[in-house]
């Protein structure tokens, strides 16, 4: 658990950086705003499943006018996560969740890899997100975990 909630941290602060990196270039690119905004989505839909109260009612790619809005539904994820794993068990995270898609398909997946899957998948985006900054000529922002775990 201790790994998972060290990961954890970093996916907050690493969420935080690429706000401000965003904030800061004042890039009004809709395919950047739309990313980073799929990305704070895509970690509430996977708590929605890791809850058990469906995520049907997400929408995964809708356009966002400015980050104020998507900072505020990080925060709420960081929050709402903050809240599951500090009661969850070491023995909880193989069990099974039953969960739908956006599409509706079933499946079933392990909390440990419901977890793991919020990790890098948000990591992965923020990378595109750094490299899409770059060729704004916007300074992208250090990302990586070794810098978070300097701190």
């Amino acid at each position: 658990m201790k790994t998972i909630k060290r990961m954890m941290d970093h996916l907050y602060w690493a969420d935080g950086r690429i706000l401000d990196a965003l904030e800061e270039s004042e890039t009004k690119n809709k395919d950047l705003l739309k990313l980073v905004r799929h990305v704070a989505v895509a970690e509430r839909v996977w708590l929605s499943r890791l809850q058990c109260t469906g995520s049907a009612q997400y929408l995964l790619w809708e356009e966002a006018e400015d980050l104020t809005e998507i900072r505020t539904m990080f925060e709420e994820n960081a929050e709402q996560y903050r809240i599951y794993i500090e009661v969850l068990e070491e023995s909880e995270l193989d069990e099974m969740i039953d969960y739908r898609n956006q599409s509706g398909v079933p499946f079933q997946t392990s909390v440990r890899d419901i977890l793991l899957q919020v990790l890098l998948h948000g990591q992965y985006h923020r990378g595109q997100i750094n490299r899409a900054l770059r060729i704004e000529s916007a300074e992208p922002v250090q990302i990586d975990y070794i810098t978070f775990a300097r701190l």
